[in-house]
């Protein structure tokens, strides 16, 4: 079974890093550090649910790969593909200096916004309803 404490904190720090970005992007122009604080929290909202579900991966920051982690267990994350696939690109591109500028516009960090709430909602949602149906954790 698993660690309802540890699905707890991952489901925590997965909301700070999206309310952290959630709340300063009205105020700075440090838009690619927020999509990745964005894309965090997607990575984060995920692996709450692989632990829940006790999947096994390894560690990576490939939402790609962890959504599919998760489909193993649930075929509806597909909903979530394309936010996933938009957020992908925010860890590398905004993290690490690149060959080419990592400019990201306000525009790009709203869309970024939207995909991660996306995430955490479909996460949050599926956890609920898991909990009011009364499904185990396996």
């Amino acid at each position: 079974m698993a660690d309802s404490f540890e699905v707890e904190k991952w489901l925590q720090k997965a909301n700070d890093d999206y309310q952290f970005s959630a709340s300063i992007l009205p105020e700075t122009n440090f838009y690619s550090q927020v999509c990745f604080f964005f894309q965090q929290s997607a990575e984060k909202y995920l692996k709450a649910y692989i632990i829940k579900k006790q999947l096994d991966f390894k560690k990576m920051h490939d939402l790609i790969r962890l959504l599919e982690i998760c489909q193993k267990k649930d075929s509806s994350f597909q909903e979530i593909f394309d936010d996933c696939n938009l957020l992908n690109a925010f860890y590398v591109d905004t993290r690490y200096p690149v060959h080419w500028p990592s400019l990201v516009s306000m525009e790009e960090a709203l869309r970024a916004k939207d995909a991660a709430f996306r995430v955490k909602e479909f996460i949050e949602v599926i956890l609920k309803e898991e909990k009011l149906n009364g499904k185990t954790d396996s």
